[in-house]
């Protein structure tokens, strides 16, 4: 655009020129060699811009010959370069597509036409060609060279690591991620994976360091830094917490500033108040944290605060707990767990059975029936409720990338993710294949005897039934695990008071029972698996 003005100017200004000479006429005689030259002055500045046109033309021919050599060659090699970049092109692609053919052809049309001093994607064609070969070693070897050159260091680096992390070395791949990371800190996968391998050592003052880098260059977002961080404190204080509980405490209430919710930091910063006999302030952090997450652990660490408080203590923490959150299955199952310790059954299966109805989990029957055997053991009372746990959704735990740890981890065993843990349902029922499925329990009507022996368990409330003789019975066989002879004889426990305790709902749960008048068969029991 500027030149066209330029043009444009000169044009004006020469045309300004010869309109100042029209309007100025005048006369020029040039006397040269004995000969007079004589001519207006229009017509001199007509043949001085002729001239200097001519010249110009002439310039431009002779530096066109002279430099016609360097542009002929100029536009062959020109041609040449296009061709190599379209090979290297259709190389990138194939080798990205898979092709391990074309990209083989692509590449040495490519070394042909380019130099691999002048274009170092040459490189990554090579080494991308031979993966997909297969050739391990070979595209080892390349990467090597590549980390060598500064300009293709972090392509090298890279490329290094991953076939270190893909042959199992990890401290060859800790290295490579290490010195990418050390000479290019803005690298987002050199500094996560060096931050991992920090955490997996347990050098969380290292691995807190790398996250502020981070932070700093802006390679993370700033929420996912802030749950990072609170993780590394967590672990931190953790670790700290058998030797320098105080320290433990500080780290974990850094992490609760960052991430309120985090189950494990306030379990933590709790216990560190507890180990400074300063039971207020932990039970107040719990408190707080209980009502953003109803957590079984929460709960434990609550209730379990004092080593020495009695079963009954424990029991009254538990109701306060429940009555921050109420109606919440997870408290009422603590609330329940403690009325056991306390042998209070009745209040104890209330709140089960309450917990029960609002999420009927396996872990709320298992305690129905640790509470059953408590108080009766009513054995097919008790069957009942483990029965029914197989049916019923698994508790939650920690899991992480398919796996459940009994505790929580700073980092996946799997992936090396910080934070991956998380409270949920390990997998849902449908997914597990060796799973007892209860209508093969109870068979279809038959006419096989009963399993019920009429004459050690109660059929009716309070009252031994007497059978009587009848033509035919036709009852349901219930299939069974084969029990110790012991076992099945073992009279009904009485409870308090002298009143016989009645099996659950008269007979077992899984046993529509005698009709009366009739008689009950002989025994027959089948093998459950």
């Amino acid at each position: 655009m500027i030149r066209i003005f330029f043009y444009a100017a000169i044009v004006l200004a020469a045309a300004w020129g010869f309109a100042w000479l029209a309007d100025r006429p005048g006369e020029l005689m040039i006397l040269w060699q004995g000969q007079q030259i004589q001519m207006s002055l229009m017509v001199a500045a007509s043949l001085l811009a002729i001239l200097f046109l001519m010249i110009l033309i002439l310039w431009w021919l002779v530096r066109l010959v002279w430099t016609s050599p360097q542009t002929v060659s100029r536009y062959f090699r020109a041609r040449k370069r296009d061709r190599g970049y379209q090979a290297l092109s259709t190389g990138l692609i194939a080798a990205g597509a898979g092709n391990a053919l074309l990209a083989a052809k692509m590449a040495e049309r490519t070394r042909g036409l380019l130099s691999a001093d002048q274009e170092p994607l040459i490189h990554l064609l090579d080494a991308q060609t031979a993966l997909i070969k297969g050739d391990h070693e070979a595209a080892r070897k390349i990467f090597e060279a590549m980390a060598e050159d500064p300009e293709t260091r972090e392509l090298g680096l890279r490329g290094l690591f991953m076939e270190a992390r893909r042959l199992g070395a990890d401290e060859a791949a800790e290295h490579y991620a290490t010195k990418a990371a050390e000479k290019a800190p803005y690298l987002p996968w050199a500094s996560q994976a060096v931050l991992e391998y920090r955490t997996r050592a347990g050098d969380y003052d290292a691995a807190l360091r790398l996250l502020g880098q981070q932070k700093a260059a802006g390679i993370t977002k700033v929420s996912n830094t802030a749950r990072e961080k609170a993780v590394l404190l967590t672990a931190r204080a953790g670790s700290k917490l058998d030797g320098d509980p105080r320290g433990a405490r500080d780290d974990a209430l850094q992490a609760l500033k960052l991430q309120p919710a985090l189950v494990p930091a306030a379990i933590i910063a709790a216990k560190a108040y507890f180990r400074d006999n300063d039971l207020k302030r932990g039970a107040k952090l719990l408190e707080q944290v209980w009502k953003l997450d109803p957590h079984p652990e929460v709960a434990d660490t609550y209730i379990r605060a004092r080593s020495g408080d009695s079963t009954l203590d424990r029991l009254k923490r538990a109701e306060k707990l429940e009555s921050l959150t109420p109606d919440n299955p997870v408290a009422l199952a603590a609330t329940a767990k403690a009325a056991l310790d306390a042998r209070l059954f009745d209040k104890a299966r209330e709140k089960a059975e309450a917990a029960l109805k609002r999420d009927p989990r396996e872990g709320i029957l298992r305690l129905l029936a640790d509470i059953e055997e408590a108080e009766t053991g009513d054995q097919a009372r008790i069957r009942h409720y483990l029965a029914a746990t197989f049916r019923a959704p698994r508790d939650p735990a920690w899991v992480a990338d398919g796996v459940v740890s009994p505790t929580w981890q700073p980092f996946s065993p799997v992936t090396g993710t910080l934070g991956a843990f998380e409270w949920r349902e390990p997998y849902a029922r449908a997914e597990e294949e060796a799973f007892l499925d209860l209508d093969d329990v109870v068979l279809p009507p038959q006419e096989a005897p009963d399993v019920l022996d009429l004459e050690s368990t109660p059929v009716s409330s309070g009252q031994n039934a007497t059978p009587e003789p009848a033509g035919s019975a036709r009852v349901q066989e219930v299939a069974k695990p084969i029990e110790p002879e012991a076992l099945r004889q073992e009279p009904v426990p009485a409870a308090e008071g002298g009143k016989t305790v009645v099996p659950f709902f008269g007979h077992a749960p899984d046993d529509p029972g005698v009709r009366p008048g009739t008689t009950a068969p002989a025994k027959k029991r089948k093998p459950l698996f």
